[in-house]
């Protein structure tokens, strides 16, 4: 497979309401990160995800309700048995990695030195993907994918399948977007 390529297999799905929850069921993309919502719609979501066959990452820090501790990461594994989550925080990321979740650390490039605490932060952390935001910062993708062992994620501002394929041949694995068009290829 062509890393640079744009593919719909390497696409996720940022979810942010219940309508785009829909279109991304219905569409090519196997991974949804859930990104906003409540925790009392959490049960459903994820057993709708499921029977799609489609993997469900909750955004710690964006779905109301959730707590954000280690007590509430078991509980959240055991009940509601998400494939991972996302969050900002280290802590989390430990926590989810002993509930059995998949880890996403997401981190933010708003400049040298915020970028260079991220880079230690998940050096610390080893979670087991990271997330980029914003995505389109290809010199910043390239960096960051230089000085990362975990897979690349970068999401954020990306509104064109260009600009996705510009992030591919970056070096980013994945490519998070609510743009509900680069989840159905064919509507562009």
């Amino acid at each position: 497979m062509d890393k640079t390529a744009y593919s719909i297999d390497r696409m996720i799905a940022s979810v942010t309401n219940e309508r785009s929850l829909d279109s991304a069921l219905a569409s090519g993309v196997r991974r949804i990160n859930l990104v906003s919502g409540g925790i009392d719609r959490l049960q459903t979501i994820v057993r709708r995800v499921r029977e799609t066959d489609k993997r469900l990452f909750v955004h710690i820090e964006m779905v109301e309700g959730i707590g954000r501790d280690a007590a509430f990461i078991r509980y959240m594994a055991e009940t509601f048995r998400p494939d991972g989550i996302i969050t900002t925080k280290s802590g989390i990321v430990q926590a989810a990695k002993q509930a059995g979740l998949i880890a996403v650390q997401r981190v933010f490039a708003i400049d040298t030195v915020a970028l260079d605490t991220a880079l230690r932060t998940v050096a610390a952390s080893r979670p087991d993907e990271v997330e980029l935001m914003p995505g389109l910062l290809p010199r910043i993708v390239r960096h960051v994918k230089d000085r990362i062992d975990s897979p690349l994620i970068v999401g954020g501002l990306i509104r064109r399948r260009e600009e996705a394929q510009e992030a591919f041949a970056m070096g980013a694995d994945y490519v998070s977007v609510s743009d509900e068009s680069l989840w159905h290829p064919s509507i562009e």
